[in-house]
C-alpha cells in the first residue's frame, strides 16, 4: 500500500468535539470528504491532554491506529466537526 503525500496538503481546518464544541487540534487535511481519519504528522497544534480523548467532557472521538503503516487517528462517527 502507498504511504500518505509527504507534503501533505496545504489547507488547514480546525476540529472540534462535536459534544461540547472545545477545539481539539488543527489539521492538514487533504480532499473534500469528511473527517475519517487523521495522520498523526499531519496534525499542526494538538489541544488534547490524552490521545483520542477530549480534555473537557472526557468523550473518546478517536482510537489509534496505523493506516497504510503511518501512525494515525481512527475518528468515531459523528463525534467531531471541523470548519
Amino acid at each position: 500500500m502507498a504511504k500518505p503525500n509527504a507534503k501533505g496538503p496545504v489547507r488547514t481546518v480546525q476540529i472540534y468535539c462535536a459534544k461540547c464544541k472545545f477545539q481539539l487540534f488543527k489539521y492538514r487535511k487533504g480532499g473534500k470528504g469528511a473527517l475519517v481519519k487523521c495522520f498523526k504528522e499531519r496534525i499542526v497544534e494538538d489541544y488534547t491532554e490524552k490521545e483520542g480523548i477530549c480534555p473537557s467532557c472526557q468523550g473518546q472521538f478517536a482510537r489509534d491506529t496505523l493506516i497504510r503503516g503511518t501512525p494515525a487517528l481512527k475518528i468515531v462517527g459523528g463525534k467531531v466537526t471541523m470548519k
